[in-house]
């Protein structure tokens, strides 16, 4: 019988923030308890029929059925470069600034692996996505953490980054519109990045993923947009929350070629690239008609304001979103964010996900998603109100 140990890397990870969450589900969900899931970022709208039967008689063609190549098809590429010149007026060479990605998270988890050593410093924005820094430890390097607090509108503040700290670091993570606090960044936000990248030599990189999912008229501007961001950065774009595709896994990465092709290197040695037909389904849902993405962001709309009213009526605080599915909820006063989260699957049968389980600046929130139908927010918000006025004391919890 071996003796299995596994890597220190592995051993250093707490449980994946979304995997024990779905542990913790099955746990209520074994007692009886009727689940509202309010928790993982996971539409529940289908994909669009046109991407669908584009991928249907994709699948059917043979010469789709082999490798496909790794940096993605030329056709794919070269459709994303003329997306971002028509939605953010940026101009991409699809031959070098274009690489297509196993959805976007494979390209955050790998991208520290083309320019980390081992103990270099990524500076990584807390809360945040977790992938950010889980990429940046397997690449055997230290996450340094830029707390996004709400008296700075959930923006990380540069000038607290001492100079020390800048000078090690080789690469930024960044996310506008934001998961999970659902800010959203301005231009000079972004000129205030690019000012700082060049002024330490650091990589930025932006997960655009929600770019999107925007409401009542607002779009979100593009890292790339900025006055010399394609020379020190890339951005990170999926076809996942835009199009309801988070299953097929196709995303890209566009920006700095040198940053693009040791990206590719990497993949090159990793992975075997997305399958042809799911790049074809991206191609017609990239050209196709965007009436379905309008669609989408009514009806998010449409929940969002169900849900803001209801948590508001019983007194708990949260800001009305202008992009993303995600509301950002301050726990009552008395409650951690994992003691508030907690009541609410215990007693409610509502999944949300504790604000310090995106990293500790997250503490005193959770967050919500927008991801079941409206009858089912109405429910949860009546199940809410059933537990009582959020202003009681309750014991503080670790």
């Amino acid at each position: 019988m071996l003796k299995i140990e596994r890597a220190e890397r592995l051993k250093r990870l707490p449980p994946y923030l979304f995997k024990e969450i779905d542990r913790l589900k099955e746990d209520v969900r074994a007692k009886g308890i009727d689940i509202i899931d309010l928790g993982v970022g996971d539409p529940d709208l289908p994909t669009p029929v046109h991407i669908i039967e584009a991928s249907k008689k994709a699948v059917s063609d043979p010469a789709n059925h082999r490798y496909p190549s790794y940096s993605g098809m030329a056709d794919l590429n070269a459709v994303v470069a003329k997306w971002y010149k028509q939605r953010f007026n940026v101009d991409l060479d699809a031959g070098s600034e274009v690489v297509t990605l196993i959805g976007s998270k494979e390209g955050i988890a790998h991208i520290p692996l083309a320019f980390i050593n081992p103990g270099d410093i990524a500076l990584v924005a807390s809360p945040g996505y977790p992938v950010y820094h889980i990429g940046t430890e397997f690449a055997g390097g230290k996450p340094y953490f830029m707390d996004l607090l709400k008296e700075n509108k959930f923006l990380p503040d540069l000038e607290a980054i001492s100079p020390e700290v800048a000078k090690m670091a080789k690469m930024m993570f960044i996310n506008y519109p934001n998961n999970p606090t659902a800010a959203v960044a301005t231009r000079g936000f972004f000129e205030s990045v690019v000012a700082f990248a060049a002024e330490y030599n650091v990589i930025i990189c932006h997960d655009a993923a929600y770019s999107e999912m925007a409401f009542d008229g607002y779009r979100p501007m593009s890292f790339l947009e900025a006055e010399g961001a394609k020379s020190v950065g890339i951005e990170f774009h999926s076809l996942s929350k835009t199009y309801n595709m988070t299953g097929w896994r196709i995303g890209f990465a566009v920006g700095c070629a040198d940053v693009i092709s040791a990206l590719g290197q990497v993949k090159n040695n990793i992975d075997s690239g997305v399958f042809q037909a799911i790049q074809i389904a991206g191609i017609a849902a990239l050209e196709g008609g965007q009436a379905c993405v309008e669609d989408m962001r009514q009806t998010y709309a449409e929940r969002r304001d169900i849900l803001v009213a209801g948590l508001r009526s019983m007194g708990l605080s949260v800001e009305t979103p202008r992009a993303t599915f995600y509301l950002w909820v301050e726990v009552p006063h008395g409650y951690t964010s994992a003691g508030f989260a907690s009541l609410l699957l215990t007693e409610a049968g509502i999944v949300t996900t504790p604000g310090n389980g995106f990293g500790t600046a997250g503490e005193g929130f959770v967050r919500m998603a927008l991801t079941v139908d409206r009858e089912e927010i109405r429910e949860a918000v009546e199940r809410m109100i059933r537990l009582g006025p959020f202003t009681r004391k309750a014991p503080m919890e670790p």
